[in-house]
């Protein structure tokens, strides 16, 4: 008894651990899918969280995305620019979620078990069993070869590094192959040139880059799925503090084939930066027009409501002036002295009946003039509710939440192309219009 007690009290707090955990890291329960399917949203590595928050420094959120289209991502950039720790984030979190954890990502993010993860990250070099860093490797990569399956997940950290650049790299490419083959998942990371092409030919793999700011020479530690990135080796020995002389006689060994494919992608990270400034700029832009055609459109509002206002004012003394005129000519009309009964019965009924119908008259303006109001009101809410629609909707990107408007159904958005977006409800997928779908986060 005294046995089962204690094991209870322990996984009491075993889960209470879990919890404040989970409250310390921000954590959340993302969607969990049956099939294999992952879409980290916002996800951050809890240690370097709490260590830069410690440090009082922010931490970029990581987005990345692998299901049956898309199995494979390959991930290249510069030294130190956040490479191996995005791929350490993947693994860290699959791991914490399937050890029972909740997860530092956000609520609209997708996850799924594996029924294996299996990791070559770092330096494995064995004194005891005379194995080289590759040695290791290889003898890692055979059993990977021999075990993965379509439920598997791998983590590879500098893929093919260790032995010589031009024959590691090809034995790499061939290992990727294999491994492509089987269907298994994969964050891998490479500098290897090789390795990049293959990724953009084969169809269920695709490139990924940590960024870099050309302007300033140094690592933006954001993840940008869709291209390979440039190793930026001169750059970032610039930024170390090597002279411009070395750096140039380094440059004239190289291939000029090489040379210029790097700086195609230096190029092709510049102007990738500078859309993304315009697309921020523009938004801002936007925001700051709609706010201001708002301000205009409310104060134009509320002069022609004042003018309206003022209008019925002159209106209604027109009518009581007259109908004090009107009254004035039955008071003239009125003959105190006349002896004749009808003169002044009909008089009276000739004010009688004036009372009544100015009375009717005014009772079916303020009955038309509700209805009016009314419609106007509707009118206005429903325009007002399209525009503020429209301008959320200019907001919709690929990782949206959004809300199916018909069935009020959240869901994640995956792709967009022109007018129709692909959106992801649960375990199902959706084409849907955009004039369909809410703006959420």
């Amino acid at each position: 008894m005294i046995i089962a007690y204690n094991q209870t009290l322990i996984s009491l707090d075993f889960i209470q651990a879990k919890a404040r955990l989970a409250l310390e890291m921000q954590a959340s329960l993302p969607l969990i899918n049956k099939s294999p399917r992952m879409n980290l949203v916002e996800a951050f590595h809890p240690l370097l969280r709490r260590t830069n928050s410690n440090l009082g420094k922010p931490t970029i959120p990581q987005h990345i995305f692998l299901n049956e289209k898309q199995k494979m991502v390959v991930i290249s950039g510069p030294n130190a620019g956040g490479k191996s720790l995005t791929l350490k984030t993947v693994g860290l979190l699959q791991m914490m979620l399937q050890c029972g954890f909740l997860v530092p990502v956000d609520p609209r993010s997708e996850m799924c078990y594996f029924q294996q993860i299996l990791s070559d990250i770092g330096d494995n070099q064995s004194i005891d069993n005379e194995l080289s860093t590759y040695s290791y490797r290889l003898k890692r990569m055979k059993y990977f070869l021999k075990v993965s399956n379509t439920r598997t997940l791998l983590l590879l950290d500098e893929f093919g590094s260790g032995s010589d650049p031009e024959l590691g790299g090809v034995l790499a490419e061939v290992f990727l192959e294999e491994l492509y083959s089987k269907k298994s998942f994969a964050v891998i990371t490479t500098h290897y040139s090789t390795i990049k092409t293959k990724a953009e030919q084969l169809k269920f793999a695709i490139n990924g880059c940590m960024l870099f700011d050309m302007d300033t020479l140094s690592p933006l530690y954001k993840l940008e799925i869709g291209q390979p990135g440039s190793s930026f080796t001169f750059e970032v020995a610039i930024l170390n503090g090597f002279e411009n002389e070395l750096i140039n006689r380094a440059k004239l060994k190289l291939d000029p084939k090489k040379i210029k494919m790097d700086a195609l992608l230096h190029d092709i990270q510049k102007e990738k930066n500078y859309l993304e400034r315009l697309i921020k700029e523009h938004e801002i832009a936007q925001k700051e027009a709609y706010a201001s055609k708002e301000y205009h459109e409310e104060k134009s509002y509320k002069l022609n409501a004042k003018l309206s206002s003022q209008n019925q004012l002159v209106e209604q003394y027109n009518k009581e002036i007259q109908a004090g005129k009107k009254m004035l000519s039955f008071i003239d009309r009125f003959n105190v002295k006349s002896r004749k009964k009808n003169c002044n019965e009909n008089l009276y009924a000739e004010i009688k009946n004036y009372l009544t119908l100015e009375k009717s008259k005014k009772s079916i303006k303020e009955t038309t003039s509700k209805k009016l109001d009314s419609s106007v009101k509707k009118k206005t809410m429903a325009a007002q509710e399209k525009k503020s629609l429209d301008f959320e909707q200019d907001k919709i990107k690929t990782g949206s939440l959004v809300q199916l408007i018909s069935s009020k159904r959240n869901g994640t958005v995956e792709s967009i192309k022109g007018n129709k977006v692909t959106v992801i409800f649960g375990n199902a997928r959706m084409k849907v219009s955009l004039e369909n779908l809410k703006f959420l986060s």
